[in-house]
C-alpha cells in the first residue's frame, strides 16, 4: 500500500493588498527632467508607429533609434534592452489594470467576496490580452525569468491572496500558478488564433474553473 499523501502547508494569512507595482524604473516617472521624459516619450511614440505598421516583429532597438532619429545607445541607455521597451510600451495599460484592483470599484476592486474578484481579474486579464497580445507575446522574458519577473509575481501574489480568502484550508500558492496558466499569454494566443477561440468563451471557461478551484457555485 503506497504511503499516504502529505499533508498541506498551513495556510498563510491574507495579508493586505500589494501595493501598486512600478513596471518601469522609477527613473522613468514624472521626475524625470523634462526633455528626458521629452525623449522617452519620443521613442515610446516611434516603437507604437513600428508596431502599428509592422507588428511587434518589428520594434527592435535599431528600429525605434533610426524612427526617432537618435542614436541606438540611446534607446539602449533609457530601456535597457528590447524586453524592456516593450514592457515600457505595456506598462500603462498594467498600471491600470494594477490600480483598477487594487483600488477600484469592485468586483475587480476591492469590496467585494474574493471568488467574485477572482472572476473580475480573469476577466479583465483576458480583455487586456486581447488588445495587447501580440505586444505582450513580444514582451515576455526567457522561459528561465518568466515566472520570477516583477509583474507576474505581482499578478500571481494577487490571485493567492484571493484565494487564500477563498479557500484558506488549500495550498493557494500552487493554486495560484494554476490560475495564472490559463492567463498565459502564449496559451490565449494559441486557443484564440489557432484553436478559433472567442476571449468570450474563454471567460466562460475562466469562471468555470474558478468555481471549481473555490469548490463554488457557477454564478446565475
Amino acid at each position: 500500500m503506497s504511503a499516504s499523501l502529505p499533508p498541506l502547508p498551513k495556510p498563510q494569512e491574507p495579508t493586505s493588498e500589494p501595493v501598486l507595482l512600478e513596471l518601469t524604473s522609477a527613473e522613468d516617472e514624472p521626475c524625470l527632467r523634462a526633455d528626458a521624459a521629452r525623449n522617452r516619450a519620443r521613442l515610446l511614440e516611434a516603437a507604437t508607429r513600428l508596431i502599428e505598421e509592422h507588428g511587434a516583429a518589428g520594434v527592435t532597438m535599431e528600429a525605434v533609434a533610426v524612427a526617432a532619429s537618435v542614436g541606438k545607445g540611446t534607446v539602449f541607455r533609457r530601456f535597457g534592452d528590447r524586453t524592456g521597451l516593450l514592457t515600457a510600451l505595456l506598462d500603462h495599460s498594467a498600471k491600470q489594470l494594477q490600480a483598477a484592483f487594487l483600488g477600484g470599484p469592485p468586483p475587480l476592486g476591492p469590496g467585494a467576496p474574493p471568488v467574485e474578484r477572482l472572476r473580475a481579474f480573469g476577466q479583465a486579464v483576458l480583455r487586456q490580452a486581447a488588445d495587447h497580445l501580440e505586444l505582450q507575446l513580444a514582451a515576455q522574458p526567457e522561459a528561465a525569468r518568466r515566472y520570477s519577473n516583477p509583474p507576474t509575481r505581482f499578478l500571481s501574489g494577487h490571485v493567492t491572496l484571493l484565494l487564500r480568502q477563498a479557500v484558506p484550508d488549500a495550498d493557494c500558492a500552487l493554486l495560484a500558478q494554476t490560475l495564472m496558466g490559463y492567463l498565459d499569454p502564449a496559451l490565449i494566443h494559441h486557443l484564440t488564433k489557432e484553436c478559433g477561440m472567442s476571449i468570450e468563451r474563454l471567460e466562460a471557461g475562466w469562471i468555470d474553473l474558478v468555481a471549481r478551484v473555490t469548490r463554488t457555485e457557477l454564478p446565475q
